[in-house]
């Protein structure tokens, strides 16, 4: 029987990437636009502040193979030492938006989103090793949650306004994608796909982002399953712990109250006893020396 229960009451604005880091043992997330980097530990229940830039959003991050962090800013990418106060300027692209979600591939890389601006929609990056960007997919309608299949031939991608989760092939000796289709389309007035993590048994878990919930998908694209919260706007999920057998779920208040978002709007949450545990995540390989 799963059990949901809230463990940090933060009240984020826009609650996300949550990433568990084995060797620290602790769970990080962002809010997006307060620019906060937050550290939980699930042993003491303390949530901390583990960095805070100068109002600038952090969209997304990956843990470097070195355990260090990689901040994905507007059009900068920045390495984080924990513990350290500062941060290392190590990749700038030329990208019209802020960068959403992230995420690192078998061999290091990472894929990174950009938010539409006016006028202008997001792109699919992919980052190489080399520090080398590329643009792999254009004209996207707020890219978001990626994952990666086990057997590491497919590549999953959300395009959230346009409420689908689309497949594509997924090369990971060279990083390409092809044969784009669609996954999962979501009907108008389900909620919008948000953040999404792939666990041991090659199930989807998809945010829903003013839907109150997560779904869990099978690998043809039905829906086996969901987790409900007490706040309309869940935005992102991960499995997390040393046996990956926690599902962390973050949520946003955006701007509004809890009367209207609910009562864990901006709060992060724990499901335990679920059907399935996770797998690591991937460690990008951009700044290591």
């Amino acid at each position: 029987m799963a059990r949901t229960e809230r463990v940090a009451d933060a009240r984020a604005h826009t609650g996300e990437g949550p990433l568990w880091h084995p060797a620290e043992r602790r769970l990080y997330w962002v809010d997006i636009p307060a620019g906060v980097l937050y550290r939980y530990d699930p042993e003491t229940g303390e949530n901390a502040v583990a960095y805070e830039t100068d109002g600038v959003p952090i969209g997304g991050y990956t843990i470097e193979s070195d355990g260090a962090l990689l901040l994905f800013t507007h059009g900068a990418v920045e390495r984080f030492v924990p513990g350290e106060s500062d941060t290392e300027t190590v990749l700038t692209v030329d990208a019209a938006g802020r960068f959403n979600d992230v995420i690192a591939d078998p061999e290091g890389r990472v894929f990174a989103g950009t938010m539409p601006t006016e006028g202008t929609l997001g792109d699919l990056y992919r980052i190489d090793t080399d520090g080398s960007a590329r643009v792999v997919v254009e004209g996207l309608d707020i890219p978001n949650g990626m994952g990666f299949s086990g057997d590491g031939t497919t590549f999953y991608l959300t395009e959230s306004e346009a409420r689908r989760i689309d497949a594509f092939d997924y090369d990971y000796v060279t990083g390409e994608i092809a044969n784009r289709r669609e996954f999962v389309e979501t009907p108008p007035g389900d909620g919008v796909p948000d953040g999404l993590t792939v666990d041991a048994e090659d199930h989807l878990w998809s945010a829903r982002w003013d839907g109150g919930r997560a779904v869990r998908y099978d690998p043809s694209g039905r829906a086996v399953a969901a987790i409900g919260l007490p706040a309309r706007k869940v935005a992102s999920v991960t499995f997390a712990g040393p046996s990956c057998d926690a599902l962390y779920l973050t949520t946003a208040l955006a701007g509004g109250d809890r009367e209207r978002e609910g009562d864990g709007a901006g709060a992060l949450f724990r499901a335990t006893g679920l059907p399935a545990s996770g797998r690591a995540e991937f460690r990008s390989r951009i700044a290591v020396a």
